[in-house]
């Protein structure tokens, strides 16, 4: 709805840096690290349905993707990580939208979350759209996390996980166990700031 002044509906967020976030036509010069960082540590997995003292954020989750890509994929290049490490980056503006849900309003929600994802991208010196096997290997990462965090953490029985999620194959609870620990909101905040940036820090080293 219009404001009080009869303006247009507001279509930017104002972020804690001070820039403002157009979701219609976001500009890689208005995306901040630490803004990124902060909201991602603040959005919950699961819509917070999730045992432990803390929600488990999607800034945790992001970086339990990130360990499984790496394990999955030993020889990646830190830009390939990085983009696995940003790959769930706009749900720091539009939140953590549940599956069911993001199947109902399917298309809207895709074409916004494309946008941010592309403008993301473009801020950390990867391509607006990934080539498509790196994609899949991301979404591979991605589903082995699911299952876990099903497991683990959202009362999901071992068959009702792997139905949705698939198998995690080599990739063992020991192996991803620190990450399976919800975290604190300032602890998942400073972790995951500091690994994009040793990320992308790395990323302008190979370039």
């Amino acid at each position: 709805m219009p404001d009080r002044a009869g303006a247009p509906p507001r279509a930017w967020q104002r972020m804690l840096s001070g820039r403002r976030l157009d979701l219609l036509d976001p500009s890689p010069l208005d995306i901040e690290v630490e803004d990124i960082a902060h909201g991602l540590a603040r959005v919950a997995r699961w819509n917070g349905q999730t045992f432990g003292d803390h929600a488990y954020s999607v800034a945790q989750h992001s970086l339990l993707v990130e360990r499984i890509f790496r394990l999955q994929q030993p020889e990646a290049m830190p830009r390939e990580r990085l983009a696995a490490l940003l790959h769930d980056a706009p749900e720091y503006v539009i939140g953590d939208m549940i599956s069911p849900f993001k199947a109902v309003i399917d298309t809207a929600y895709r074409e916004v979350e494309e946008r941010l994802s592309a403008a993301v991208r473009l801020r950390f010196g990867l391509p607006a759209a990934l080539p498509q096997q790196l994609r899949r290997r991301i979404k591979k990462a991605d589903q082995v996390a699911a299952y876990w965090e099903a497991v683990q953490l959202a009362g999901f029985a071992d068959k009702e996980a792997t139905r949705y999620f698939g198998l995690p194959g080599r990739i063992g609870l020991k192996q991803v166990a620190e990450l399976l620990e919800p975290w604190p909101a300032k602890r998942c905040e400073s972790r995951y700031l500091k690994s994009v940036k040793a990320m992308a820090a790395a990323t302008t080293e190979t370039a």
